[in-house]
């Protein structure tokens, strides 16, 4: 059952969730898109070439939340002073989680799924390494998984590899409606946000 729900009814799951989505929320896109227009030069969205599926490379979408000067490809929380790259209305968006909602976009297009491993900046060997020997590279990156649930930027990166293993090991439609729940109530408390290196 595993193995046809990954094959077959997830990717369906995906393509439903996401639909429904981006129609409930496209007033939030677009005062979003306004807001970070009005509030600092630069595009509406910030793309980035990151690691999917069986290691392949994607172009991610999500809402620009740093000016345009900011260093390429360098995860946020490793900066030494994220606030002086962030924008305010990327502050707000960054808290709620807002700026990943275009990538309901990638999972419509299949390079991402609703529940799956973050995916990786091509740079971040060490997470890639590990999620190949824990079986985790085959999956599709997630919106949200399981990392994200059990403490997002907080986890070393053995511990996140860790908890992408076992999700793949325990794949299932029950799992990932635990996961998209759990993730809800997460964003809503903003656990396990964690800007700058320290």
């Amino acid at each position: 059952m595993n193995k046809l729900y990954n094959l077959f009814l997830k990717r369906w799951m995906d393509i439903v969730l996401a639909v429904i989505a981006i129609f409930l929320l496209a007033p939030v896109f677009v005062l979003v898109a306004i807001s970070i227009k009005l509030d600092s030069k630069g595009p509406v969205l910030f793309k980035q070439q990151r690691v999917g599926a069986e290691n392949t490379f994607f172009t991610i979408f999500k809402f620009r939340t740093m000016y345009v000067e900011t260093p390429k490809d360098m995860p946020t929380h490793l900066l030494d002073s994220p606030d002086a790259y962030i924008t305010k209305v990327g502050q707000f968006l960054r808290k709620t989680s807002l700026d990943e909602l275009p990538q309901l976009f990638n999972i419509l297009a299949g390079s991402m799924s609703v529940i799956g491993p973050r995916p990786a900046l091509h740079n971040q060997t060490d997470l890639i390494e590990r999620r190949n020997e824990v079986g985790a590279s085959v999956l599709k990156p997630g919106l949200s998984g399981l990392a994200q649930v059990m403490g997002r930027d907080t986890l070393s990166i053995e511990e996140k590899a860790k908890l992408d293993g076992l999700y793949s090991r325990k794949l299932s439609f029950r799992t990932d409606m635990r996961l998209i729940f759990s993730t809800i109530r997460r964003v809503i408390q903003r656990d396990g946000v964690q800007e700058g290196a320290n």
